[in-house]
């Protein structure tokens, strides 16, 4: 340590160490460093996707699995309904016409409804409002 004419001590100012890593040789090393994490963010997506569209299609099928045994059951109790209906003294033939009619109701009544609920559909609105907002604030005018 020096110490100067006032009294105070200094520590002598050093130059670099030529061992210590210059600018631009720090700018790569955090270049590759950002690549190198990047890269190993896009790995592990794309596994947790390859795992959950595994299990969204595994869903999907026993959906589709449950969804086909609940129609072979409405099925069955339609023809559950019509023995029913005979067995209570009306013919067969009435019997079978009789929940047919039922389950034509019932389409006609749920197609009804769903033509009303896609009759509201309607485009984004605010989004198109929004998206046409973005030229303006692109060239810096509110």
């Amino acid at each position: 340590m020096a110490i100067d004419a006032a009294g105070s001590s200094r520590t002598p100012v050093r130059g670099p160490a030529p061992d210590d890593p210059t600018i631009g040789r720090l700018v790569a090393d955090a270049t590759r460093d950002i690549s190198t994490l990047v890269s190993k963010e896009i790995e592990l997506a794309k596994s947790e996707l390859k795992v959950s569209v595994k299990a969204g299609g595994l869903g999907i099928g026993l959906l589709a699995g449950a969804a086909f045994i609940a129609v072979l059951g409405v099925i069955m109790l339609s023809f559950t309904i019509v023995y029913f209906i005979a067995w209570a003294g009306l013919g067969l033939h009435w019997s079978f016409l009789i929940v047919t009619g039922f389950w034509f109701l019932v389409t006609a009544l749920l197609g009804f409804i769903g033509v009303k609920k896609l009759k509201q559909v309607g485009p984004p609105e605010k989004a198109i409002e929004q998206g046409r907002e973005i030229p303006k604030a692109l060239k810096g005018k509110s």
